[in-house]
Parts: structure tokens; sequence; C-alpha cells
């Protein structure tokens, strides 16, 4: 984040608001005449913005959420998220759908470039179970009446998705 203009020379200037952009990884640079060629006296801008963990993630829960709705299940909602103290970890489930025969769906969904660690699947493991258990059973506490209910996963690899219903059993 950058919080004065810092010169880059004759070649132009850094532009940093301190705003979340900034934080995000968007960086504006401000060319001026002489770096973009001598006959140009007008100032171009360039924005750039890495790919970050967050975005990379978001995008896969968009793909995952039209790809179950397409499937037929119904959104209830999206990053449902229980806190559970200063220092304790709380827990996150990134989608609650609904089956059509009624069953509330909690699914995960998971996002790898590579399969070389085992792919998005293989990395749901028993800490990340007992967190969607915390989540699921604060979500259940709400309802009048309990529906069955399951855990999916949902990888996305390469903008494709490959659906894990009742990944894994939740009474073990």
């Amino acid at each position: 984040m950058f919080k004065k203009k810092r010169p880059l020379g004759d070649s132009g200037r850094v532009v940093g608001g301190g705003g979340s952009g900034a934080a995000r990884g968007n960086v504006e640079i401000e060319l001026k005449g002489a770096a973009v060629g001598a006959s140009k006296k007008a100032t171009q801008r360039m924005t750039t913005q890495a790919m970050t963990t967050q975005t990379a993630g978001d995008k896969a829960e968009e793909l995952a959420l039209a790809f179950l709705l397409s499937k037929g299940l119904r959104l209830v909602q999206r990053n449902y998220r229980v806190a559970r103290g200063p220092a304790l970890r709380g827990a996150e489930i990134d989608l609650i759908m609904q089956d059509r025969n009624g069953t509330l769906v909690f699914v995960e969904v998971r996002s790898r470039s590579s399969r070389s660690h085992g792919g998005a699947a293989a990395s749901v493991g028993h800490r990340k179970r007992q967190s969607l258990l915390l989540g699921a059973q604060h979500y259940l506490m709400q309802l009048q009446v309990l529906p069955a209910c399951r855990f999916d996963v949902v990888e996305v690899e390469d903008e494709r998705c490959n659906w894990l219903p009742a990944a894994f059993d939740a009474s073990r």
C-alpha cells in the first residue's frame, strides 16, 4: 500500500491510494510522454491486478454454485461463518444448498491448480471436517425442524467441477 506518490524517474510515477485496492495487489502506474514515446504528450494509465488466493477461491465458488444450481440444488446461504473467539478459529461453510428431496447440503468448495498434492478433495482433512461440523451444528441450531443433512465437496480444477456428494460421514 502506497501512502505517498513515489517518483519512478522520468518514466512516470506509482499512484497508490491506500485503499483496499492497493492492499489486494492493484497497482496503477502512470506513464508520461517520454516513457511512452517522444510524440505522445498524453498520459497513459495501466492497471495490473495479481490473481490472489481469495480471488481464485471466489471464482471457484462461483463455478461450483453455477454447477450445483444446474444439477437442481437450491441456494440457501453462501459463506456462512461462525466465530469462536479472538484466539480460536471459527468455521466457514462455502455453500449451504437444498436438494430436490429437501436434504440440506453443506458444501465445501476446494480449488487447486494441480494434483501434485492429491487434488482438491484430498485437502479436506480431519481439522477441516471438524470445522465444517461446527458450522453445520451452529446453523442447524437456528432451525425449528431438523432436515436430513449431508456434506458434499466440489473440487474445481481447470474450471471444471467434480462433485462428491456425501463426501464424508459426519457421524464418525
